[in-house]
């Protein structure tokens, strides 16, 4: 049965770190959302593409590759203006006007509980979120 009112929002969660993506992926999963991962930008906008389901980019700043996590959020913005942005960095605290419109930083380390909160808040407001614990 593929019913989409039961389907949970999506997360692509995005960092070149693999312990540090995978925490998140696995915060993000016992939330009860459903997440997807990516190790750099460029991977993320595949995934984008290929997944029009996502919900929330959920990213670090800080990644090799031409893109890092700020562009990687304005891209997403410009391209998919209702996905929510939660960007992520323990190195840079960037200016309020690096982050794209109703776009998120939270600070590393992060705490779950707070990071689920506000994964529930954006899908809530939107209307994506449906039947999580």
């Amino acid at each position: 049965m593929n019913d989409t009112a039961q389907t949970p929002p999506t997360v692509l969660v995005v960092d070149d770190e693999p312990i540090i993506r995978l925490d998140a992926v696995a915060i993000v999963e016992d939330a009860g959302f459903l997440a997807l991962e990516a190790a750099d930008a460029e991977e993320a906008l595949e995934m984008m593409s290929a997944h029009p389901d996502i919900s929330v980019l959920f990213t670090d700043i800080n990644m090799p590759g031409p893109l890092d996590g700020l562009q990687l959020a304005r891209r997403v913005h410009e391209n998919w203006p209702a996905v929510h942005l939660v960007i992520t960095s323990g190195r840079v605290d960037p200016d309020p006007d690096q982050i794209p419109d109703h776009g998120h930083f939270v600070a590393k380390p992060y705490q779950p509980a707070a990071v689920v909160a506000l994964l529930r808040s954006l899908c809530s407001r939107s209307g994506s979120l449906r039947r999580l614990p």
